[in-house]
């Protein structure tokens, strides 16, 4: 990688970005991360690499990156992201934290996009769009509306700048006193390695909302990123995982979180998302547009509700089970 060199920071808020990484295998994508950071028109102030307790990724990042004014660190956690988070958030010294995923290349104008926001007090934290880049083009049967299993935005999410209960976590920003008001990304939520857990930046934002009433959160399209999804994601196997695995990370964010209304957006997008779009790709077929496509993509449809939601109900049930342990080992 060149080096690269930063232009003038602008007025407004100062910023800090992090980038989270574990393995070598993503190396490739770990530098165009990065270059893709250094080479916004609103560069940031601070940029930090957290390696995830990998130690030859460390030393190829501190070598490669250093004329770049790159801070690449151990993460001081627990392996996972939501250590290599916090870890990354109490380095920073920006008044914004932005966060990028190690396999997402930001487009011209991200970061300003997501600075522009907190001029607005009200303003707590910031998602953009996540848009997939596959290295093999998106399966026949893959549905839109599960965007979410690669990692990336999905049919159903606003189309327009407007508030959300949270971001995606590919690609966030929050205040950082909002961060350390609310303690950080807990560890009990977050991908570790290639597991396909996640949903921690749901409950942070959750939680955020509940300490600061009368604050936002908001989606901004304008603030695009790519996001690599290899040709392992777009397989039927890594789908039913996913699904499997979100619906037990959603079980256990509304054990955390106990509130009545941590899973209305999921309801909502189950309720009116879902099916529009099963009556959609059925339409297509019935009318011969496309049919193999169509019915394999409203089987999936029916298939990833089916199996998020068994993932959900064993999820809880895990944790009724575990809480009576508690409760008769008391």
């Amino acid at each position: 990688m060149s080096p690269h060199t930063r232009p003038e920071v602008t007025a407004g808020p100062t910023v800090t970005v992090v980038i989270c990484a574990y393995t070598t295998e993503r190396w490739h994508q770990v530098r165009a991360a990065v270059a893709s950071v250094l080479e916004q028109d609103r560069p940031a102030e601070q940029v930090i690499l957290v390696i995830d307790h990998c130690e030859p990724l460390e030393l190829l990042s501190r070598e490669a990156f250093a004329p770049a004014d790159i801070e690449v660190v151990a993460n001081e956690g627990p392996i996972g992201l939501s250590g290599a988070r916090n870890t990354g958030t109490g380095l920073a010294t920006g008044d914004v934290v932005v966060f990028l995923d190690d396999d997402a290349v930001a487009q011209p104008g991200w970061l300003m996009h997501h600075v522009g926001q907190y001029s607005d007090p009200a303003v707590l934290g910031v998602g953009g769009l996540v848009i997939p880049h596959w290295v093999d083009r998106a399966p026949g049967w893959f549905p839109a509306e599960f965007g979410w299993v690669v990692g990336c935005s999905y049919t159903g999410q606003p189309t327009v700048a407007g508030p959300v209960r949270n971001p995606i976590g590919a690609n966030m920003s929050f205040r950082r006193e909002v961060l350390e008001a609310v303690g950080g990304f807990t560890k009990e939520l977050g991908r570790v390695g290639t597991a396909t857990q996640g949903c921690e930046e749901t409950e942070l934002s959750i939680r955020a909302a509940g300490l600061f009433p009368g604050g936002r959160i908001l989606h901004v399209p304008a603030a695009e990123v790519h996001h690599h999804v290899s040709a392992a994601r777009g397989t039927w196997s890594y789908f039913r995982r996913r699904c499997w695995a979100e619906g037990r990370s959603k079980a256990r964010m509304g054990r955390l979180v106990q509130s009545s209304h941590a899973l209305a957006s999921e309801r909502a997008y189950v309720r009116r998302v879902l099916p529009q779009s099963l009556g959609r790709n059925l339409t297509e077929a019935l009318h011969g547009r496309d049919t193999a496509s169509a019915l394999l993509k409203a089987a999936a449809i029916c298939a990833g509700v089916a199996i998020t939601s068994a993932g959900f109900a064993t999820g809880q049930l895990a944790a009724s089970r575990s809480a009576g342990g508690a409760t008769h080992g008391a």
